[in-house]
Protein backbone atom coordinates (compact mmCIF):
# COMPACT_ATOMS: atom_id res chain seq x y z
CA UNK A 1 0.00 0.00 0.00
CA UNK A 2 1.77 3.26 -0.77
CA UNK A 3 1.49 6.10 2.01
CA UNK A 4 -0.36 8.31 0.20
CA UNK A 5 -3.64 5.99 -0.25
CA UNK A 6 -3.49 5.38 4.14
CA UNK A 7 -5.37 7.39 6.80
CA UNK A 8 -4.28 7.73 10.28
CA UNK A 9 -3.58 4.34 11.98
CA UNK A 10 -2.89 2.68 7.99
CA UNK A 11 -6.18 2.75 7.15
CA UNK A 12 -6.52 2.31 3.24
CA UNK A 13 -9.28 5.01 2.37
CA UNK A 14 -8.30 4.95 -1.54
CA UNK A 15 -9.42 2.00 -3.03
CA UNK A 16 -10.30 0.16 1.04
CA UNK A 17 -10.47 -3.72 0.98
CA UNK A 18 -13.66 -2.92 2.90
CA UNK A 19 -16.27 0.57 3.82
CA UNK A 20 -15.02 3.06 6.01
CA UNK A 21 -17.68 4.08 8.98
CA UNK A 22 -17.86 7.64 9.22
CA UNK A 23 -19.71 10.41 10.92
CA UNK A 24 -21.31 13.68 9.69
CA UNK A 25 -22.84 17.02 11.39
CA UNK A 26 -25.32 19.52 9.81
CA UNK A 27 -24.58 22.19 13.15
CA UNK A 28 -27.55 24.97 12.98
CA UNK A 29 -27.19 28.41 14.28
CA UNK A 30 -30.22 30.29 13.59
CA UNK A 31 -30.68 30.60 10.09
CA UNK A 32 -27.21 29.57 9.02
CA UNK A 33 -25.59 26.19 8.69
CA UNK A 34 -21.69 25.63 9.24
CA UNK A 35 -19.63 24.19 6.14
CA UNK A 36 -16.50 23.50 5.10
CA UNK A 37 -14.43 22.95 2.14
CA UNK A 38 -12.92 19.69 1.60
CA UNK A 39 -8.65 19.80 1.89
CA UNK A 40 -8.71 15.99 0.77
CA UNK A 41 -10.45 13.43 -1.55
CA UNK A 42 -12.84 12.43 -1.90
CA UNK A 43 -15.00 16.18 -2.70
CA UNK A 44 -11.74 18.35 -2.41
CA UNK A 45 -12.64 21.64 -2.79
CA UNK A 46 -16.28 21.24 -2.36
CA UNK A 47 -18.67 22.56 0.77
CA UNK A 48 -19.90 19.90 3.25
CA UNK A 49 -20.73 19.69 6.59
CA UNK A 50 -17.98 18.39 9.15
CA UNK A 51 -17.76 15.15 9.44
CA UNK A 52 -14.59 11.97 9.34
CA UNK A 53 -13.86 8.79 10.16
CA UNK A 54 -15.03 7.38 13.47
CA UNK A 55 -11.79 5.92 15.67
CA UNK A 56 -11.38 2.38 17.43
CA UNK A 57 -13.24 2.71 20.67
CA UNK A 58 -14.89 5.78 19.95
CA UNK A 59 -18.77 5.82 19.95
CA UNK A 60 -20.48 7.55 17.47
CA UNK A 61 -21.40 10.94 19.24
CA UNK A 62 -18.13 11.38 20.59
CA UNK A 63 -16.65 11.14 16.68
CA UNK A 64 -19.12 13.46 15.68
CA UNK A 65 -18.34 16.35 18.42
CA UNK A 66 -14.53 15.16 17.67
CA UNK A 67 -14.73 15.87 13.91
CA UNK A 68 -16.21 19.15 14.43
CA UNK A 69 -13.89 20.31 16.89
CA UNK A 70 -11.12 19.28 14.58
CA UNK A 71 -12.20 20.73 11.36
CA UNK A 72 -13.70 24.32 12.90
CA UNK A 73 -12.43 24.63 16.28
CA UNK A 74 -15.76 25.01 17.97
CA UNK A 75 -17.87 22.22 20.69
CA UNK A 76 -21.27 21.18 19.75
CA UNK A 77 -24.21 19.36 21.27
CA UNK A 78 -25.33 16.78 19.27
CA UNK A 79 -29.07 16.80 19.21
CA UNK A 80 -30.58 13.99 17.02
CA UNK A 81 -29.40 11.37 14.36
CA UNK A 82 -30.36 12.29 10.79
CA UNK A 83 -29.87 9.33 9.00
CA UNK A 84 -27.18 6.79 7.51
CA UNK A 85 -26.06 6.97 4.08
CA UNK A 86 -23.52 5.75 1.46
CA UNK A 87 -20.99 7.13 -0.70
CA UNK A 88 -19.48 4.90 -2.82
CA UNK A 89 -17.06 7.09 -5.57
CA UNK A 90 -15.72 5.05 -8.38
CA UNK A 91 -13.12 5.29 -10.79
CA UNK A 92 -12.90 5.67 -14.45
CA UNK A 93 -12.91 1.81 -14.61
CA UNK A 94 -15.38 0.95 -12.45
CA UNK A 95 -13.86 0.13 -9.25
CA UNK A 96 -14.46 1.46 -5.76
CA UNK A 97 -12.00 3.99 -5.55
CA UNK A 98 -13.99 5.30 -2.01
CA UNK A 99 -16.35 3.84 -0.01
CA UNK A 100 -18.21 5.30 3.28
CA UNK A 101 -21.21 4.84 5.32
CA UNK A 102 -22.10 7.87 6.32
CA UNK A 103 -23.99 8.24 9.90
CA UNK A 104 -25.43 11.92 10.16
CA UNK A 105 -26.28 13.87 13.38
CA UNK A 106 -27.81 17.43 14.28
CA UNK A 107 -26.16 19.53 16.07
CA UNK A 108 -26.09 22.74 18.19
CA UNK A 109 -22.98 24.98 18.54
CA UNK A 110 -21.81 25.83 22.09
CA UNK A 111 -18.92 28.41 20.42
CA UNK A 112 -19.67 29.99 17.15
CA UNK A 113 -16.30 31.58 16.09
CA UNK A 114 -14.69 28.97 13.09
CA UNK A 115 -11.12 28.63 12.00
CA UNK A 116 -10.04 25.96 9.47
CA UNK A 117 -8.40 23.24 10.76
CA UNK A 118 -7.22 19.40 10.15
CA UNK A 119 -8.95 18.36 6.01
CA UNK A 120 -10.99 21.19 6.01
CA UNK A 121 -9.19 24.48 3.92
CA UNK A 122 -11.41 27.08 4.71
CA UNK A 123 -14.97 26.72 6.96
CA UNK A 124 -17.75 29.28 7.65
CA UNK A 125 -21.62 30.00 8.30
CA UNK A 126 -23.99 30.08 5.69
CA UNK A 127 -27.15 31.95 5.66
CA UNK A 128 -29.94 28.85 4.46
CA UNK A 129 -30.75 31.69 1.90
CA UNK A 130 -27.52 31.68 0.16
CA UNK A 131 -26.48 28.05 -0.09
CA UNK A 132 -27.07 28.09 -4.16
CA UNK A 133 -24.05 29.78 -4.39
CA UNK A 134 -21.56 27.33 -3.38
CA UNK A 135 -20.68 23.88 -4.59
CA UNK A 136 -21.62 21.63 -2.50
CA UNK A 137 -21.67 17.57 -2.45
CA UNK A 138 -24.96 15.71 -3.09
CA UNK A 139 -24.63 14.40 0.21
CA UNK A 140 -24.62 17.56 2.03
CA UNK A 141 -27.03 19.08 0.25
CA UNK A 142 -29.84 16.19 0.58
CA UNK A 143 -28.94 16.59 4.45
CA UNK A 144 -29.33 20.42 4.41
CA UNK A 145 -32.80 20.65 2.47
CA UNK A 146 -33.61 17.87 5.23
CA UNK A 147 -32.97 20.13 8.25
CA UNK A 148 -34.61 23.14 6.29
CA UNK A 149 -37.52 21.31 5.61
CA UNK A 150 -37.89 20.69 9.60
CA UNK A 151 -37.60 24.31 10.82
CA UNK A 152 -40.03 25.36 8.11
CA UNK A 153 -42.32 22.40 9.76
Amino acid sequence: MMTSRLGEYGMQREYPHQPRVAVGVVVVKNSSVLLVKRGQEPSKGLWSVPGGLIELGETLEDAAQREVREETGINVRIEKLLGVANNIVRDDEGKTRFHYVLIDYLAHPLTTSVKAQSDASETKWVDFKDLSSYSITKGARKLIRKISTMKSD
